[in-house]
């Protein structure tokens, strides 16, 4: 009898989203094996893509896995949340890889390994790049749209989450590259700012996947309004305190320096850093506008 629940559901496959993650699978497959065939890859920037790509390909199968046999019913997680969340993660994951791998593996010029080895890099580059699109595909079509009754993280400000995560990411990966954070208090000040940050808003998204929002004892909706209030003056303090202690004169380096080796040079990841620290509080900004709409909207509704 337990066999009786798992049938076959040809209705995904038939669908935008379902056209939109075969792209992802077919072109995935297609780059990890361009790779894994003749373009290869080295050293942590390349290993990073690597697992972009595998990664990205093993969730994907198993989603589509999961709706075709509609398995996904006895999870205990909110499926719809997990699924545009995962879309909105792959869709930036695939970015970074698309623009990481070229920069550093691609050439005018034939490499010593021959000129097809190049001519498969350009194979990768444009495969990864087209399948940015199929998952931001999958994105656009979930998406909450009007009149429609959606999971949070298909809302403007859910996936804005899944985005202030991903980039906090890249902050601490740039902290953790030669940064010389610890050099001044204010810096590290910026340092907890992120993390803290960087950690709620993976409970929050945690939390709406796994649909456990409506069992706290306390209105979620008017939480994530105020951290994300909370979030955007601390963002505000970091995107004043991080550029002044590490570029001013006074504590820092206004200038680069000819001689600071490439991928290991402290400016590089100061400057990156003051770079998506703005690029963050944009985005916690927005999500407060949005997040604010939101309850307007569900508050004139009831």
């Amino acid at each position: 009898k337990p066999l009786s629940l798992v049938h076959f559901n040809s209705k995904p496959m038939l669908s935008g989203l379902g056209a939109a993650r075969m792209c992802q699978l077919l072109l995935g497959c297609t780059t990890m094996a361009l790779v894994a065939h003749s373009a290869g890859f080295s050293a942590t920037y390349g290993t990073y893509c690597m697992f972009v790509w595998c990664f990205c390909f093993a969730v994907t199968l198993v989603v589509f896995t999961m709706d075709m046999t509609r398995l996904h019913g006895c999870m205990p997680i909110s499926w719809d949340n997990f699924t545009v969340a995962f879309a909105m993660l792959a869709t930036l994951m695939y970015v970074t890889a698309s623009i990481v791998y070229p920069v550093y593996f691609l050439r005018s010029e034939c490499p010593p390994e021959g000129c097809e080895v190049r001519n498969y890099r350009i194979a990768v580059t444009v495969c990864s790049s087209v399948c940015c699109f199929a998952y931001g595909a999958e994105v656009f079509i979930t998406r909450a749209k009007p009149g429609h009754v959606v999971g949070y993280m298909a809302t403007v400000s859910g996936l804005l989450k899944v985005v202030q995560a991903f980039i906090a990411c890249i902050i601490f990966g740039a902290l953790a590259n030669d940064s010389e954070y610890n050099r001044h208090i204010p810096t590290q000040y910026c340092v907890v700012v992120y993390s803290l940050c960087f950690a709620i808003t993976v409970v929050v998204v945690a939390l709406t996947v796994s649909g456990r929002t409506s069992s706290l004892r306390f209105p979620f909706d008017r939480f994530v309004v105020i951290y994300t209030f909370l979030a955007v003056l601390l963002y505000l303090s970091a995107a004043v305190v991080w550029p002044v202690f590490s570029f001013d004169k006074k504590y820092g380096t206004p200038g680069r320096a000819e001689d600071c080796p490439r991928g290991k040079c402290p400016w590089d990841s100061k400057l990156v850093i003051a770079v998506f620290t703005c690029a963050n509080l944009v985005l916690y900004f927005t999500d407060l506008v949005y997040s604010q709409r939101i309850r307007f909207v569900s508050h004139s509704a009831a």
